[in-house]
């Protein structure tokens, strides 16, 4: 049964609320913990009980940190890493160009500096040499090097692998679905290599080479010496948990939860510059990871210099990063721009194509291959299918997608460069990359469609979007907000509390920044909030909202709160919308 009635909202879902049996949970909740009914409602929608709440709400990284040797080949990463540091070997990092790999090379980057030893960074070019390892490159590092650590990239990387044997030795810390036969090198740890268990499939690359490093200062412990603080480098990790999109579940929550208390103690400079550039006035939450933080780090690697993000997180030095922040929040700009054009084009190719196969992909010559990973994304947000977005540069073609929970898009990708399809592929479930010759396009395409429509992809249309219960604006205040954030951090998997407003009056909508809504409601009885709508006008919601012509709606979305010029406000950030009318 749809929430308030809505079956279609102005973006075309139907609105879905706690069920008899979760709000029975949510009332036992209340009547066992003393907690208030808000926050019980979102524990009770996230399945915690009375007798886990306490711990689930202040989740302690000691108790739910996995023992870094259940992952196969650690022992053995650790040892070599260790033998290198010993020796004064040379120690190469070769790392992928996003948040996960930039975050993976800096917290490599910072143990040995604190340990006295250096190490050089290689970020491959996305345009030039593509993602992970190529020949040309872990040869050349291997020429100057003895120890090459690949970090968010490296599991299918047997070629190029190969190529640094004999030189150097090479030890992989990776998340990227992994296949039939591993690289030969000393070691690749990988929650998921095909022989492990899927335990630890969660976890993002960062937090691989978190457990490395921690299995690392256990080795040290054993031979009578001591390594860095860790503690310390986990706001690294949450930065990557988050950027990645990595479940928010068991150790994850712990890394971004325990993450974000030492960001906010503004002590590494790369992130502190990072925070000021994009104007942020409190300390990060997860949102801001995800959405603020996330994309400028990335935009490097995107449309810039591709290690720029990396030398950034691992910087030691204020008035350096400070450069450097600024440079990527300049490069960020860009993107949105490069962005805004290819996403308007592949949607309407898309659209002409048919947005209800199991399949949504759009390709054209000369799109960034920078920004095809967003307009993906875009699109699949759109249309609640897998997406594939590919810029053609000649005969060859790069693309990237992004899918839905319960499609595994990683390991069709991989099938499909295995039947020779592709010339390469791979990612994990949530995400993929691929490079496809023109001729074999269609085909690709249409065989990447039947093998998600095997998994259930394409049987629905937009998504249900999830509510935990009515808000009046009189309601939304500072504390209440505070209360909900003790049931985060929310992010992917976990979804943050959703409210809706209902029957509202807009009183005031201006647009604001680049394609923002900025909106005032009031429930007609005295009692008003501030909303806003990001990239409002992407799709129907923003115009429909600005052109409201004295109409009522019902109002759904999350509370955020609002720094500015000193002030400390409540929010709503708007999700979706519907006619008020519909109750009736």
């Amino acid at each position: 049964m749809s929430y308030l009635g809505v079956e279609s909202s102005l973006t075309g879902r139907r609105w879905v609320g706690p069920g008899p049996e979760e709000t029975r949970q949510a009332e036992a909740l209340v009547q066992r913990t003393g907690l208030t009914h808000a926050l019980c409602a979102v524990l009770a929608r996230l399945g915690v009980g009375a007798e886990e709440a306490e711990s689930y709400l202040a989740p302690k990284l000691r108790e739910l940190l996995p023992d870094p040797r259940s992952l196969k080949d650690m022992e053995r990463a650790a040892a070599r890493f260790l033998q290198a540091v010993r020796g004064r070997e040379r120690i190469a990092v070769f790392a992928d160009y996003d948040v996960d790999g930039g975050s993976s090379a800096a917290l490599l980057l910072d143990w040995l500096r604190q340990m006295g030893r250096q190490a050089t960074l290689y970020v491959p070019d996305r345009i030039d040499e593509g993602y992970g390892p190529n020949v040309p490159a872990m040869q050349a590092l291997a020429a100057e090097h003895d120890l090459i650590i690949c970090v968010d990239c490296g599991t299918l990387s047997h070629e190029p692998i190969a190529a640094a044997k004999g030189a150097a030795d090479v030890v992989v810390l990776d998340h990227h679905l992994g296949g039939e036969t591993l690289p030969d090198c000393v070691a690749v740890v990988n929650p998921n290599r095909q022989d492990e268990d899927g335990a630890l499939a969660h976890l993002c690359a960062a937090a691989v080479v978190f457990l490395m490093l921690v299995e690392a200062g256990r080795q040290l412990r054993e031979a009578g010496a001591k390594g860095p603080d860790l503690m310390a480098a986990l706001d690294l990790v949450a930065l990557a948990t988050v950027a990645d999109v990595a479940p928010l579940k068991g150790v994850n929550r712990a890394f971004v939860h325990q993450g974000l208390r030492v960001m906010a103690g503004r002590a590494r400079p790369g992130l502190v510059a990072l925070s000021d550039v994009a104007r942020l006035e409190r300390a990060p939450a997860a949102y801001h990871l995800g959405y603020v933080m996330g994309p400028r780090v990335n935009a490097g690697g995107r449309i810039g210099k591709a290690d720029l993000g990396a030398r950034l997180l691992a910087c030691d030095n204020p008035a350096e990063a400070q450069a450097m922040a600024e440079r990527l929040d300049q490069l960020n700009t860009e993107r949105r721009e490069i962005e805004a054009t290819v996403r308007e084009a592949a949607l309407a190719q898309a659209e002409a194509r048919g947005l209800e196969a199991p399949l949504v992909w759009a390709a054209e010559d000369s799109w960034h291959p920078g920004v095809v990973g967003i307009v993906a994304s875009r699109l699949k947000e759109q249309t609640n299918r897998p997406s594939i977005v590919i810029g053609f540069e000649g005969d060859e073609g790069k693309g990237s997608g992004r899918s839905v929970p319960g499609v595994d898009l990683g390991a069709a990708i991989q099938k499909l460069a295995a039947e020779g399809l592709l010339v390469k592929g791979g990612g994990h479930k949530m995400a993929a990359g691929l490079t496809v010759l023109r001729d074999q396009l269609e085909p690709a395409m249409a065989r990447l469609s039947e093998l998600l429509e095997r998994q259930g992809a394409g049987q629905g249309g937009a998504a249900d979007l999830r509510v935990d219960g009515l808000l009046m604006p009189g309601a939304a205040s500072v504390e209440l907000v505070e209360q909900l954030e003790r049931a985060g951090p929310f992010g992917a998997a976990v979804p943050g509390p959703r409210f809706v407003l209902p029957d509202m009056q807009i009183r005031y909508a201006r647009r604001v920044g680049q394609g923002h809504l900025k909106l005032t409601v009031s429930d007609g009885m005295g009692a008003s909030l501030d909303a806003i709508l990001f990239s409002a006008f992407d799709g129907p919601l923003g115009q429909a909202l600005e052109d409201h012509k004295g109409a009522r709606f019902h109002l759904a979305g999350k509370l955020d709160v609002n720094f500015w010029q000193g002030r400390t406000t409540v929010q709503l950030r708007l999700d979706d919308a519907a006619p008020a009318a519909v109750q009736d």
